[in-house]
């Protein structure tokens, strides 16, 4: 049976405390019946013996406090699931925003889903085809990974991961594959964005968007993740498929995530975040991977901006602590109008070395990955050097490792945002560039490998 109450206490900020409430549990729903007749929700923050802290999801703004009625519902908030939620759009709390019909459940879930127990998780191992040649071939995506994208305000963060919406696939026959995308705080324009461009190719029919935009309330931003983490963990452990789960903006989410904290008047940490802001990452986070006997997995690309590109800021930090690597997006090849700017040598992917070689990529892979990423350091030095003592001054040896870092940068990072690469000319790629340096200079090559491969990129080059 609900329980009604109209013994509203106190609004401050996005949340209201209510008295004399008789077994609230943390974490259920309410609905909120204000003096218009009009209903809000919002979910129990705090029980204090009978006092309850409730977050109201659209706002407080216009509540009588004598003239409300809050009905505690007694079950955490859910999300209706069937195979159905494919190629819809919801709001981030999971209601149709495409204008189609609500979703008939074959289930419903709590979204306060727990992490994977370390016990049960399967190692990530398989490759994930991005179509993006700095990521599958210089820093890997494995099934069941998390590799954010660290990103800065301007950037084109949008741009890339509305590509890998698009492109990234698994290898391998009878696989399926979809995309939940989670967009928070973003602009009208932003998330316009992403619905036409994924309709536009047909790749909505595989994906399902969750979006709160900049407008939207924040404390709904708490919830989106989770949401769209439930959805993911249905089509993946009930349905068998292979979900990526990409999250823009993380840095969105722990504004929100701030604001409450400051509505709680609890005490700051780092910056003014919430001194539980790591746990809190961590349970959206670790909802991520494979399970063992479970043919399905959860890859996430969380994305976030670093406030003035500061990787010291506390949300890339904590970040980067719990996730297996990192893409950075870089400023100034950003402005060498070079797209997507992935900036390689900071960037890292910590299982790049579990998805890849022979039955999987390629043979050669690591040893190229290996020899690019030294040649390209090498040459992004006598960049440096050209820059202060100018190119007259570089040796023949530097001159050619810059020329190659410009050529690597052109051809290599730079492909455009709807150019959809296989792993395999992404590696063909690899070698062509190396073919300028003699076999003696690509030291990280087996020998087996440099006389197996390229011979014919040698042959190409001088014809």
């Amino acid at each position: 049976m609900l329980k009604e109450y109209q013994t509203v206490a106190e609004i401050y900020g996005p949340l209201m405390l209510v008295e004399s409430v008789d077994s609230a549990k943390f974490g259920h729903i309410v609905d909120i019946e204000i003096a218009d007749g009009t209903v809000r929700h919002g979910q129990i923050l705090q029980v204090e013996k009978d006092k309850v802290l409730v977050q109201v999801f659209e706002g407080t703004e216009g509540i009588n406090v004598d003239r409300s009625t809050v009905r505690f519902l007694g079950k955490p908030m859910e999300l209706a699931v069937s195979p159905d939620i494919l190629g819809r759009v919801f709001n981030g709390t999971g209601e149709p925003k495409d204008g189609g019909p609500k979703i008939l459940p074959r289930k419903r879930m709590n979204i306060n889903g727990n992490p994977i127990n370390p016990y049960a998780r399967d190692f990530p191992n398989e490759f994930i085809q991005t179509g993006i040649s700095t990521i599958d071939g210089l820093n890997p995506l494995v099934r069941g990974q998390k590799l954010p994208i660290f990103s800065g305000s301007g950037l084109p963060h949008d741009d890339i991961t509305a590509q890998l919406a698009r492109q990234a696939t698994v290898l391998g026959k009878g696989e399926e594959f979809a995309v939940v995308f989670a967009a928070m705080g973003i602009t009208f324009e932003a998330a316009q964005f992403f619905i036409d461009d994924l309709t536009d190719t047909g790749a909505i029919e595989r994906a399902v968007l969750f979006v709160n935009l900049a407008d939207d309330p924040a404390i709904e931003r708490i919830a989106t993740p989770r949401v769209a983490l439930t959805a993911a963990e249905y089509l993946a452990f009930e349905l068998d498929m292979h979900v990526l789960v990409i999250l823009n903006d993380m840095t969105n989410y722990c504004e929100a995530l701030r604001q409450i904290s400051a509505a709680r008047k609890e005490v700051p940490g780092r910056r003014g975040y919430p001194g539980y802001l790591y746990t809190d990452l961590a349970t959206i986070y670790e909802r991520a991977g494979r399970i063992k006997d479970r043919k399905g997995s959860i890859t996430m690309v969380p994305v976030l901006t670093m406030p003035e590109d500061d990787k010291t800021h506390p949300v890339p930090d904590l970040t980067g602590y719990i996730t297996e690597g990192q893409i950075i997006m870089s400023r100034p090849l950003h402005r060498k109008a070079v797209a997507p700017p992935v900036d390689v040598l900071p960037s890292l992917s910590r299982l790049k070395d579990k998805g890849i070689g022979e039955g999987k990529t390629r043979e050669d892979h690591a040893d190229l990955y290996n020899q690019l990423y030294a040649a390209y350091a090498r040459g992004k030095e006598a960049q440096e050097l050209a820059t202060i003592l100018g190119e007259a001054a570089l040796s023949a040896d530097d001159q050619k490792y810059m020329t190659f870092a410009n050529e690597f940068e052109q051809r290599y990072i730079s492909q455009g945002y709807y150019e959809n690469r296989t792993a395999e000319q992404t590696l063909d790629l690899g070698w062509e560039l190396l073919s300028m340096f003699a076999d003696a200079e690509l030291k990280r090559i087996d020998a087996e490998l440099i006389e197996k491969y390229m011979p014919r990129f040698r042959k190409v080059n001088n014809t």
